[in-house]
């Protein structure tokens, strides 16, 4: 039987904002072991690696699946890919070898500079071998219409095993459904149209069983929609990173331990992304200063998204997520004073309802057409509402292995947007905080200085850390056992130490 899936609008929606200079797909640097993947001369088991990408594709159906479109009406729909060939999206590349991070690192902007083909499944990975000591990238491309950063998390748990031996992979047969034709799918549309009213209708009816619910409900909507257009209507400061953005890319990376963010946060109060967002407000500090851009006098948003998906969606892909606006305090020296302006902020901010906003707004467009979610975006970034995007995911804190090879790292890559130079994507994986900064090639040249910005930034709350660890709690009587208890040593920085031959 004919077979298509309706996109949602969110998931839509990254189809209509991207241009020839923001591509909207979502990535990753994973660097692996060579293990038992290694080939003699030092390259890698390609045929190998495919095998087991293939073996696992029908847990992730989607990856087989290409775009086609409603006619007239322009929605696009999944259907399966009747000329799919894994070679085409599983690719092999190399680094002169001994390949060092840098390298990789320009490799990696040129490949996140090139769109995918919209007429294939649309994703790619990248299998780059040749890296110094013993190790070989996988650098991923996927379209965000497909995932978010939490559907790429449990894409990863997917493709890879937490236990490293492991068997040949066998690929499973697989058969594409037929498409449907284009007078099916503008019927199907027809239908979809002609019963939203009675839709609407039911709707009216089970909240007429208890108008005061439905009154509250409908007015937390109100606020929400409110409360996510409010940023628009205050325009952030214009600073070197608001700018055109043209197609090409250029991508860094730094690496922290989670346990040392724990540390700093455990001391000085907030939550672990209390400290990520202080620690980037500090690196926008000292950044803005070196392009000679006053930070006392710029009122700095980011974006933050927020996954509102459930207990019961995870392994599902698409999007389920929404964004919230965060002042970051770049106008205040001292970190510790930054720090306690974050919590503050997204204490007010969780208490807020402008999740709630982009979830109504997402609804409302899937009710009509997803065009209004898209046109509402673009009306909002032409005002500024903020100035960056900040996206921390977690994921699994235990070794994955790909075929028995270990993953060592994976520095997540998040597109731009128009009139955002700079990205901050943020991913936990084994104990270690990844950070992976995408930015415009021409405008963000010193993309180096700000990564050291990101690692002064935490060093400074580190130090300030532990200097109120030194500070008695107490003047003339014994530190309760309470106050005792949260003197707990802040662990030293090694893995950000700057490594200047690693540097873009």
């Amino acid at each position: 039987m004919a077979y298509y899936e309706r996109l949602s609008a969110l998931d839509a929606s990254f189809l209509g904002l991207e241009d020839d200079n923001c591509h909207m797909h979502v990535g990753g640097v994973l660097i692996f072991e060579n293990g038992p993947l290694g080939m003699p001369g030092g390259g890698v088991d390609i045929d190998r690696i495919r095998r087991s990408i293939e073996a696992r594709l029908h847990m992730v159906p989607r990856f087989r699946q290409r775009l086609a479109y409603i006619p007239y009406e322009g929605i696009p729909v999944w259907v399966d890919d009747d000329r799919f060939r894994l070679a085409y999206h599983v690719r092999h590349t190399a680094l002169p070898h001994p390949g060092d991070e840098r390298q990789l690192k320009r490799m990696v902007g040129r490949i996140q500079s090139q769109a995918l083909d919209r007429r294939r499944p649309l994703w790619e990975m990248w299998i780059v071998e040749g890296l110094a000591g013993g190790r070989f990238a996988l650098v991923s491309k996927t379209h965000h219409c497909l995932i978010d950063g939490v559907s790429g998390a449990d894409l990863m748990a997917v493709l890879q095993s937490p236990f490293p031996d492991s068997e040949d992979a066998v690929p499973e047969p697989w058969t594409p459904r037929p498409r449907p034709t284009p007078a099916r799918l503008v019927f199907d549309e027809a239908v979809r149209r002609a019963g939203q009213p009675f839709v609407l209708a039911r709707n009216i009816a089970e909240a007429m069983e208890d108008p005061a619910a439905a009154a509250a409900r409908l007015l937390d909507a109100a606020v929400g929609l409110a409360e996510a257009f409010a940023p628009a209507f205050a325009p952030t400061s214009e600073t070197p990173i608001n700018v055109e953005v043209g197609p090409h890319r250029r991508f860094d990376w730094t690496v922290m331990r989670v346990a040392d963010l724990k540390a700093v946060k455990n001391v000085l109060g907030g939550t672990l992304n209390d400290v990520v967002l202080a620690v980037v407000s500090g690196a926008l500090r000292k950044f803005f200063a070196q392009r000679g851009v006053d930070p006392d006098a710029l009122d700095i948003r980011a974006g933050v998204p927020v996954s509102v998906r459930g207990a019961d969606q995870h392994g599902q892909l698409g999007n389920r997520v929404t964004q919230m606006q965060a002042s970051l305090p770049v106008r205040l020296a001292d970190p510790v004073a930054r720090l306690e302006a974050v919590t503050e902020t997204l204490k007010g901010l969780k208490e807020s309802k402008q999740a709630l906003g982009g979830e109504v707004l997402s609804a409302i467009s899937d009710f009509t057409v997803p065009n209004v979610l898209v046109q509402s975006v673009r009306m909002a970034s032409r005002a500024r509402p903020y100035n960056l995007i900040v996206t921390n995911v977690p994921g699994p804190q235990i070794p994955l292995y790909l075929q028995g090879a270990r993953m060592l790292t994976s520095y997540p890559v998040v597109p731009l947007f128009q009139n955002l130079a700079i990205v901050v994507g943020l991913f936990s994986y084994n104990g270690g905080l990844y950070w992976g900064i995408n930015a415009d090639w021409e405008m963000i040249p010193d993309l180096h200085v700000f990564i050291e910005a990101i690692e002064s930034s935490f060093r400074e709350l580190q130090e300030a850390a532990g200097r109120r660890v030194e500070q008695p709690t107490t003047v003339g009587r014994r530190a309760a056992p309470r106050a005792a208890k949260t003197r707990r040593p802040v662990r030293t920085l090694r893995a950000v130490e700057p490594r200047a031959a690693a540097r873009e």
